[in-house]
This record gives structure tokens, C-alpha cells and sequence, in this order.
């Protein structure tokens, strides 16, 4: 999976990059929102996707540093649209 940066639903929404200057991780564009909502968006490769469809399971890892972990949620498509009822298009 490739991140790639997310496409802007809320106007009051501000893009930017963690881990920009950090050789360690992989930069990470978000949309995030002044409630604290952090959007985040990925692409799947052709092998990712034929994965997926021979019934692979997706994983999710975050590194917490051990501290407590906070709420997350995963969806295909913007999670907003969803919310809205708007339809979801192929990009």
C-alpha cells in the first residue's frame, strides 16, 4: 500500500506530512481537522488488490510507544461520503 494524499471533504480541513523529515518512517500525508480527526488514504497495488480478493486479510500496526492506544477506523472510501450518503467514485 501506498499513502497518497487524501482528498478534502471539510473546508476547515489542513494537509500535512508526518514523518516528513524522518528517513525511518514512511511520510504520511493526512487531512486533519481542528476537531482532532486525522484522514489518512491508501492506494493498494494490483497485488495487493488480487490479495484481497483470494481472501487475504488486511492487518493494521501502529505503534503506540506504549502508551494507551486511541480509537482508529478503517473503511473503503472517505469515511465523511459515507457519513453524508454520498456515492463513492473510482479515482
Amino acid at each position: 500500500m501506498t499513502p497518497v494524499e487524501p482528498e478534502s471533504i471539510v473546508p476547515s480541513e489542513e494537509l500535512v506530512v508526518y514523518a516528513k523529515n524522518q528517513p525511518q518512517y514512511l511520510p504520511l500525508p493526512a487531512q486533519v481537522r481542528p476537531d482532532g480527526r486525522v484522514t489518512t488514504r491508501w492506494r493498494l497495488s494490483e497485488e495487493e488488490k488480487a490479495l484481497l480478493l483470494q481472501g487475504e486479510d488486511i492487518y493494521l500496526q501502529v505503534l503506540t510507544f506504549g502508551h494507551p492506544m486511541y480509537p482508529i477506523l478503517l473503511s473503503v472510501g472517505h469515511p465523511e461520503k459515507k457519513r453524508s450518503g454520498q456515492s463513492h467514485q473510482a479515482s
